[in-house]
């Protein structure tokens, strides 16, 4: 995708700049958190797909061969071992597009990061 042609202002425009198989994963992983967060706000962010609940919650992004999602430091820590597979640093984890997208692990890694925003809020009360 070259981002400088049109740099997108929603998910949806962002999803459509991408072939049909890969706007297929991105909207499945956009509806994956949507159902495990119903309460978070769509935003775009970083020129991201970006969910945010209390704070920042994950964005997800297409790259040529991965999807890259983005958890923050904190929500990587947490799911090393069921990382181990997958190319990952600090705050991110590529989902090669090669191979199915772990949806139960984004969901938990989802769970977790609502979880982690929601007891920061209250821990600031």
């Amino acid at each position: 995708m070259e981002k400088d042609k049109h740099v997108p202002q929603n998910i949806d425009e962002y999803i459509a700049l991408f072939p049909e198989d890969v706007q297929s994963s991105l909207t499945a992983i956009r509806e994956l958190i949507k159902s495990e967060a119903p309460e978070a706000i769509e935003a775009m962010s970083y020129q991201m797909p970006t969910f945010k609940l209390n704070g920042n919650l994950v964005h997800f992004a297409a790259f040529k061969n991965h999807i890259g999602f983005y958890p923050t430091p904190s929500g990587i820590d947490q799911f090393v071992d069921e990382l181990g597979e997958y190319e990952w640093a600090k705050g991110s984890v590529k989902f090669p597009l090669s191979r199915p997208i772990p949806f139960e692990l984004i969901r938990k890694i989802v769970q977790y990061r609502m979880k982690e925003n929601l007891e920061k809020k209250q821990a600031k009360k």
